[in-house]
């Protein structure tokens, strides 16, 4: 038999679907040590994953890496999440890392997970319940610290966008242990404030421990249950917190949500424009096609010539008046009544006629058949004799001693045994 050799592609390919069918290296969190870092140029990351005793080739892609929050470096600590696959043009297999946390940063990277999972569960991150911003906000709510850099950015980009919205400011804790019960209350005075239409709940950046505040279960919960839409602007576009998760919306930086909850004032003068162009367009439009038809209608002859016009119309009145006396519609309708009336009354003439004739002739077809049936002849004195099974018997020699045959008459009949049978000049 043939030995059959593989390629070294289909090896690794063959091996690579095996990590790929293996749900256990789907979904995989280490703790290890960085070493060999590499920061490519395309910036994706490459290094190595250590313990003491092995290691793992690992790399982290350009669209991971832009998260991060830290700089990667040897010998740092940290948590790892990512999957285990195989690099077939080298048949190495090596981690993907999708997330990676400062290991100093531990116990509240883990916690925020745990909450994040838990609040995910009751389904405070469904996109159904996230609500729409509205499109022209007249109030415009803000939560953060009255001090900080996050508020001076918000206010100059809503001056320079909509100055005619009006800003009410919700001054907050941002940082500390009681900055998560300060941010609640503030989010709770919010929608309390009549009229208020959007509300942004955020602060600059900061370290993990600096933005934990909006990682708190109850400011979650606050927001959850906020009847006012909320952006959330939680530090730069690598933080993430709980608080993204939960808002309506969730904005880069405290510029972009300002950004976001507040169209251009030049946009709106630039969109006003354009709408009073169409319309100067749109009237102009109308204005030519009705001048159009005011004109066709003047020129029309009726206009210029009215008399001549309703003379005309006057003759020809006149003409069809005349044409329809001389037929005498009202003589021609008598005569047709008359006329229908002498055609009903001959209709029931020949119908009685022609049922007279059929009634006669049914009664003579009636007769013959009466004077043919087999019962008047029965009752003249004649039978019919039938055998065991029901047959006419028309001959002696159908007969035999001691056979039981039926005879009919008219108003009944007879079973009768044969004792003997006579046949012309023959006894049996």
């Amino acid at each position: 038999m043939e030995q059959r050799y593989l390629t070294v592609t289909a090896l690794n390919k063959y091996i690579k679907l095996k990590f790929d069918r293996d749900t256990h290296l789907q979904v995989v969190h280490l703790k290890a040590e960085i070493s060999n870092f590499k920061h490519h140029s395309r910036g994706h990351l490459y290094f190595t994953l250590k313990d003491e005793n092995a290691r793992i080739q690992a790399v982290m892609f350009k669209q991971q890496a832009h998260k991060l929050n830290f700089q990667p470096r040897d010998g740092m600590n940290v948590f790892i999440r990512g999957n285990v696959n195989v690099f077939e043009a080298q048949g190495n297999y090596q981690m993907y890392v999708e997330e990676m946390v400062d290991a100093g940063a531990g116990n509240l990277a883990l916690a925020f997970e745990q909450l994040k999972q838990k609040l995910d569960a009751k389904g405070y991150f469904a996109l159904e319940r996230k609500r729409a911003l509205p499109k022209y906000p007249q109030v415009i709510g803000i939560v953060t610290s009255p001090t900080g850099a996050a508020i001076r950015d918000i206010l100059t980009t809503l001056q320079r966008r909509a100055p005619y919205a009006q800003v009410l400011i919700f001054p907050a804790l941002v940082q500390g242990e009681q900055a998560k019960f300060s941010i609640v209350n503030a989010i709770e005075q919010a929608n309390r404030t009549p009229g208020v239409d959007v509300l942004i709940v955020g602060r600059g950046g900061g370290s993990i421990e600096d933005l934990w505040a909006f990682n708190e279960e109850i400011v979650a919960e606050a927001i959850m249950h906020s009847h006012l839409p909320i952006v959330s602007a939680v530090g730069h576009e690598v933080d993430t917190t709980i608080a993204d998760f939960v808002a309506d919306v969730r904005a880069a930086t405290p510029t972009a949500a300002a950004e976001l909850v507040a169209p251009s004032a030049l946009e709106l003068q630039a969109q006003i424009t354009n709408l009073q162009q169409r319309l100067a367009r749109d009237l102009l439009r109308q204005y030519q096609y009705q001048k159009l038809r005011f004109e066709h209608v003047t020129n029309n002859r009726f206009w210029q010539q009215p008399y001549q016009f309703v003379r005309e119309r006057e003759q020809r009145f006149d003409a069809i008046y005349t044409r329809l006396w001389q037929q005498r519609p009202h003589q021609q309708l008598q005569l047709a009544t008359q006329r229908l009336n002498q055609l009903e009354q001959r209709l029931h003439h020949a119908f009685q006629q022609s049922y007279q004739q059929h009634s006669q002739r049914f009664e003579l077809q009636r007769q013959k058949l009466q004077a043919y049936s087999p019962l008047q002849v029965m009752e003249r004195g004649y039978a019919l004799v039938l055998d065991e099974n029901q047959h006419l018997i028309r001959s002696v020699q159908q007969l035999e001693p001691q056979q039981t045959i039926t005879v009919q008459i008219h108003d009944g009949e007879a079973v009768c045994q044969i004792q003997t049978v006579h046949e012309k000049g023959v006894t049996m």
